[in-house]
């Protein structure tokens, strides 16, 4: 029979010995999570609020911007009624102060403080709050578009100050922490993990991002983020959201191109990078295959400026830089970055694939321009379209949208059917080659076609505004 009084003793030291191992495991458990008071106490000083009030001109309107609201408005003047705030005619232009908050950190005791861009543009007054709650305004030494970096100056001594650390040395997986006024939340701390290192991302190709999931939001940005050092490896600069908050991915920009950018800015106010004067593309498997080449590496020449450093070199539109100034070229986002960061007038050897074939540069890099020209296209009709094999209707440049693209040879799209529009080429794109071979006439580049094997997949140089791009297509007989 089973013996109760044995039976309880047995239930005590399994709760016992159960509460223990709960104990232990929680103990361990909390021993490896790590500990953020001590970052928080020391660097919090350091990192301060950004006020940004910019200058608008508006139509006053006392109905809280309803009479800006044009489907609104439409309604008054459908029964001969005045927009509710505005006279009749035309409404009289006010200025309004509009005011956005940010993040920032400083530098140097003596009241350098960086932050990003995007925080200070077009502002025509910037206060910075310190975590003592004295507020001073900020001169904006310089900013930097294209890394979102830019410096502020406070007239103040003494200040606390972070410590740079080295972000090459970060570890996907390692933990650290942001501290910002997201929703004006003064010296907010969020915390997270390292997600990706060199991150890519539209229209931002000088800046290799750290994507970290810790919380940034609105307000955050040009705040620090920190190692468990307590040391500042990058700027919390951009978040992607559906919502407009944190969904776990955020972007900072490495502190080490920050710093660079911000020693420029402070030197003389403007940013010199180096510049190479082509359009680039990634390489996909069908490029590859339709090149020649083994794998997707490197950073495929989609287009060449006329008189710029690459076109004084031999570079042409169809290779591939495998290596540049001794970095290899992974993929094409690689390539801006090793370009940007040697001084203009260097010569560096740039190691590419030409038709198969490795092949070595010298190329002297030149200093990248602040505005790029744009080259535009008309698009003219014809009186016989007619439809090439992978479904375009093409035609001969003019002589006038020849001059705008400095003489080059190309092919007017007037229609795009079939695979070609499948693909991604549309009606007002300028086809300029086939794989390696530039396009002279509509009939040269259909007969071309005409000798590719069907099932074949060929690249076709477009331009696209000022973009270049090769457009990977499968041949096959147009329906």
């Amino acid at each position: 029979m089973f013996n109760v009084k044995k039976g309880k003793g047995m239930i005590k030291k399994i709760v016992t010995i159960s509460t223990f191992l709960i104990a232990f495991a929680g103990t361990v458990l909390a021993k490896d999570l790590p500990d953020f008071t001590e970052l928080a106490e020391k660097q919090g000083p350091s990192v301060v609020n950004v006020s940004v009030t910019q200058v608008v001109q508006g139509n006053g309107n006392p109905f809280g911007g309803m009479g800006d609201d044009e489907q609104f408005n439409e309604l008054f003047r459908r029964f001969g009624l005045p927009v509710p705030g505005m006279p009749r005619g035309q409404a009289p232009q006010q200025e309004f102060k509009s005011q956005s908050l940010g993040s920032g950190f400083i530098i140097s005791s003596d009241g350098y403080i960086l932050t990003n861009a995007h925080v200070v543009n077009a502002a025509d007054e910037v206060i910075v709050k310190l975590s003592d709650k004295r507020e001073f305004k900020a001169k904006i030494i310089g900013a930097d578009r294209r890394t979102d970096v830019a410096l502020l100056k406070i007239d103040a001594t003494g200040l606390p100050k972070v410590s740079i650390g080295d972000p090459n040395q970060l570890k996907v997986g390692e933990w650290v922490a942001a501290i910002g006024s997201p929703f004006g939340l003064e010296n907010t701390m969020t915390a997270g993990i390292v997600s990706a290192k060199g991150r890519a991302l539209p229209q931002e190709n000088f800046v290799p991002f750290i994507q970290t999931d810790v919380a940034i939001n609105p307000g955050n940005s040009g705040g620090p983020l920190f190692n468990l050092k307590g040391e500042v490896v990058g700027i919390n600069s951009q978040i992607y959201s559906r919502s407009g908050g944190s969904m776990g991915l955020s972007f900072a920009i490495p502190i080490d191109v920050a710093v660079d950018v911000s020693n420029q800015l402070k030197a003389g106010g403007k940013i010199s990078r180096g510049w190479l004067g082509v359009s680039i593309q990634e390489i996909t498997k069908d490029l590859a295959d339709s090149f020649g080449m083994k794998n997707t590496n490197g950073a495929l020449v989609a287009g060449i400026e006329k008189n710029g450093p690459a076109d004084k070199s031999g570079l042409e539109a169809g290779d591939v830089i495998l290596k540049f100034d001794g970095k290899p070229i992974a993929t094409s986002s690689d390539l801006p970055r090793a370009v940007g960061g040697v001084k203009p007038g260097k010569a560096v050897n740039a190691e590419i694939l030409r038709k198969g074939a490795s092949k070595t540069l010298s190329i002297t890099v030149g200093e990248a321009p602040n505005e790029k020209d744009e080259v535009n296209t008309q698009i003219k009709g014809s009186s016989k379209p007619e439809v090439n094999r992978i479904g375009l209707i093409l035609h001969e440049l003019t002589p006038q949208q020849k001059k705008k693209l400095n003489g080059k040879n190309g092919l007017l799209v007037t229609d795009a059917q079939g695979v070609a529009a499948t693909a991604g080429i549309r009606r007002g794109d300028v086809v300029l080659g086939l794989n390696n071979t530039e396009a002279v006439g509509v009939e040269q580049f259909n007969k071309a076609l005409a000798a590719i094997a069907n099932g074949k997949t060929v690249a076709v140089l477009v331009l696209r505004g000022e973009n270049t791009l090769y457009v990977p297509i499968k041949v096959t007989d147009a329906k």
